[in-house]
């Protein structure tokens, strides 16, 4: 790429931001590839999926896993077509919220957008923390697999999060110009391991399940009937796509933002929807005994289909420490997106400090302030591990409740002591719903579907099926996520979903009553022509965030 169209496109997105009522402070460094690389170091489909493998199997079995993936995919892929348009439109690190700002009807646009930004920003923070916690399991897992004699504490645990946290944050601060390197070093891994994986384990396991265990035959260990059992297996398989979001927080920091943003959303779901259907299946066929993988000493059922197919506790931990690689290159990921969502945030005074946290340090162009209170945020949640499980359940919950469309059952991870395998095995109370920071936009594009997006990336006729279609499935696992996952339901079975809403609801509102309603603005568009590449070009307008009269002056003779 040359200097000239470099400054080009630089200048050309600088505008664009510009137009939404803010000023270029970070570095643009990211194109295309890297931020494919970027946002499937987030996804990570096919081994996002090898933590629900066990309940998957118990709610419906390999068949529901398998083929509730591809209508799953096809799902996900109508939120993603749905939000790239719009971040095409509105390429800002604020992402869902600075959209529904700019999209929902004035009288309530302020306020859905505050709310929205505390269900996203929460949920970053809480996934980032989630994903801290499964890159110490696998860690420990191995030394399990290795030293049988060595038992895992919590504590251990614990320690192991706060060291991937730090060095996520050491990199984000003093290598923030290393992000696009690593993003293309990390699809490049990413494929490479799973790749590696898949052709090991169906290689070398010589007792693998028959095809009908693996496309025909329904199992049902929930308790409740074949019906719910069908839809909790449903649920289940939508864990592995997810967070696809991640580009358009990041698209201040990349060329051609309003053209590249949205080919890396859709992308990362492709990539994960044709990844996750391979490895699906080719662990279904390794997956061994049931029973046996549940109650592994390691904590981490996947180690032990890797054990059982290779027969080798070197191959197991070869092919598990492929996986930590990924895990802490997503973790480095999620620490980015979630300081720019709250850097973001602060700049439209939506958090207490802001000011402070909206500060870009001028030499490395990064919200340092903003990194540091992601890694001590992700670090408290994750010491909530410390003293109980429940609690840290409920952490993820609210991660993938205001972040994710997606499961995360946490159990098959938790180190074996001192909780009884079978309980670790059966308990799911962390049943997460979908993304409702994801819905949120969905259903302000709604409120005005006959108006064309200016953004270059467009999706015509197809633009209001494909929404609704996405917020379909939104608001149907919105539901179907609180329902509870084992029969008879007790207070170690519940679904504590519910509760996580009822966090993040009281924070933003109690937060909106103290400061939101006098501080926070949000963006503040003025279209701007010949930048955006949409039909909505010309002219000059401006619209104010939260109820703002919305004024559109004609483009002058003169112009």
């Amino acid at each position: 790429m040359s200097h000239e169209k470099v400054f080009h496109e630089g200048v050309q997105e600088d505008a664009v931001l510009e137009s939404l009522g803010y000023q270029q402070e970070l570095k643009r460094s990211f194109g295309l590839i890297g931020m494919i690389g970027f946002s499937f170091s987030i996804v990570t489909s096919w081994s996002a999926l090898g933590g629900v493998l066990i309940v998957g199997v118990e709610s419906g079995g390999p068949p529901v896993m398998i083929y509730s993936w591809i209508g799953i995919s096809v799902f996900a892929l109508a939120v993603a077509y749905a939000m790239a348009e719009i971040c095409s439109a509105y390429p800002v690190a604020g992402g869902q919220y600075s959209w529904v700002a700019v999209l929902a009807p004035p009288s309530v646009a302020r306020g859905m957008s505050y709310v929205t930004g505390w269900f996203m920003i929460t949920g970053i923070l809480a996934m980032g923390a989630t994903n801290n916690f499964i890159g110490a399991n696998f860690i420990l897992g191995q030394a399990n697999l290795s030293f049988p004699n060595y038992t895992i504490e919590r504590w251990h645990t614990v320690l192991l999060t706060y060291l991937i946290a730090w060095i996520s944050t050491v990199i984000n601060i003093y290598g923030p110009h290393l992000l696009d390197k690593i993003s293309r070093v990390a699809i490049i891994w990413n494929i490479v391991s799973f790749v590696v994986v898949v052709i090991t384990i169906l290689a070398c396991n010589d007792h693998k399940q028959p095809a009908s265990f693996v496309f025909k035959d329904f199992q049902n260990f929930s308790g409740f009937g074949t019906a719910y059992c069908a839809i909790l297996g449903l649920l289940q398989s939508a864990f592995g796509m997810c967070c696809y979001d991640a580009p358009a927080h990041m698209t201040e920091e990349m060329l051609n933002a309003s053209r590249e943003a949205p080919k890396a959303i859709v992308m990362s779901v492709y990539i994960g929807a044709i990844t996750g259907f391979i490895f699906l299946i080719s662990v279904c066929f390794c997956i061994g005994d049931i029973t046996t993988t549940a109650e592994s000493t390691t904590g981490v059922p996947l180690i032990e289909i890797f054990y059982n197919s290779t027969q080798s506790v070197v191959g197991a931990c070869f092919l598990t420490s492929t996986l930590v690689v990924i895990v802490l290159i997503c973790a480095n990921g999620l620490l980015a997106e979630a300081s720019r969502s709250l850097y973001a945030f602060a700049r439209d005074k939506g958090l207490p400090f802001s000011s402070t946290i909206a500060k870009v340090d001028p030499k490395r162009q990064v919200p340092v302030y903003a990194i540091l209170l992601a890694c001590v945020v992700q670090m408290a949640l994750n010491s909530i591990y410390f003293g109980t499980l429940t609690g840290f359940n409920t952490v993820i919950s609210i991660g993938t409740e205001g972040f994710c469309t997606s499961l995360f059952p946490s159990s098959p991870y938790l180190p074996p002591a001192p909780f009884p395998p079978k309980i670790q095995a059966k308990t799911n109370d962390n049943q997460q719903t979908p993304d409702l920071s994801y819905a949120m936009p969905l259903l302000a594009r709604l409120t005005s579907p006959t108006t064309p997006l200016p953004g270059p990336y467009t999706l015509g006729k197809l633009s209001v099926p494909l929404n609704i279609l996405g917020l379909l499935f939104l608001l149907f696992t919105s539901i179907t996520f609180n329902f509870p996952t084992l029969s008879p339901v007790n207070e170690e079975d519940m679904n504590y979903t519910c509760a996580a809403i009822g966090v993040i609801a009281l924070v933003s509102i109690a937060t909106w009553v103290t400061t939101g309603r006098r501080g926070f603005t949000g963006p503040q568009v003025q279209v701007v022509e010949g930048v955006g590449g949409g039909e909505t070009g010309k002219g000059e307008g401006k619209v104010e965030a939260g109820g703002g009269e919305k004024i559109v002056t004609p483009e002058s003779e003169s112009g």
